[in-house]
């Protein structure tokens, strides 16, 4: 099943989309938070984002900016404002299309329907972990951080992912050893040393320090 985020502060409008785009068997989350919309992007970790321009706190340009930092996942406005110009913002802001107000919502549905076809039908899903205003990509083994980004490599990835899944836990080393290899007979502790020692690294290095703590003897949490 598909996740829509609505972006809509208008509550009649936005519950009539939900209501509709429900019935069409997607799942639809409407926004509470408007101040903090990229956080509930990563929480809810949506297929489509449908974004209006005027908000309250900031404006649509502004959280599409800002998801795009961290994902190329489509985001189509919805606005009333529907003069050139806007269209022009909306495009270069990273928007994948614009549906000006008032619309009709069968036309929103077949719309939504097929930016979901072209988008996902021929490629993968990406997943979002957040913590601390940190995002990772683990699809992509993207991180971003106040705007800096960095790639990991392929342990690299596996481990920071493990982590973050069992966050304030302990994870043994045996534990990560299994999920780089699926066994521990072709490694050694040393080899497990050195990849957390290139990550954390990486992390520090955009300014991400101490995230990941060394239980002496038994493993490694993130908390």
């Amino acid at each position: 099943m598909y996740k829509l985020l609505i972006v809509e502060d208008d509550a009649v409008i936005a519950k009539s989309i939900q209501n509709h785009m429900e019935s069409w068997g997607y799942e639809a989350v409407c926004i509470v938070d408007f101040e903090n919309v990229k956080k509930t992007f990563v929480e809810e970790q949506p297929h489509l984002v449908l974004m209006d321009i005027s908000l309250p706190f900031y404006n649509g340009f502004h959280w599409c900016d800002e998801i795009r930092k961290i994902s190329k996942v489509p985001v189509i406005f919805l606005s009333s404002a529907s003069d050139n110009m806007n269209i022009v913002m909306a495009m270069n802001m990273g928007g994948d299309d614009f549906i000006a107000k008032p619309f009709d919502l069968n036309v929103l549905q077949a719309k939504v329907q097929a930016m979901l076809r072209r988008t996902y039908d021929f490629a993968g899903e990406s997943n979002l972990m957040e913590h601390r205003g940190m995002v990772f990509d683990c699809g992509n083994g993207i991180i971003t951080y106040e705007g800096n980004r960095i790639e990991l490599t392929k342990n690299e990835m596996r481990i920071l992912q493990e982590l973050l899944e069992q966050k304030g836990k302990i994870v043994t080393r045996d534990r990560l050893m299994e999920r780089l290899w699926e066994s521990d007979s072709f490694i050694d502790d040393n080899t497990l040393t050195v990849n957390v020692a290139r990550l954390r690294k990486k992390l520090e290095e955009v300014g991400i320090k101490d995230v990941i703590k060394t239980r002496k003897g038994i493993g490694y949490v993130v908390d």
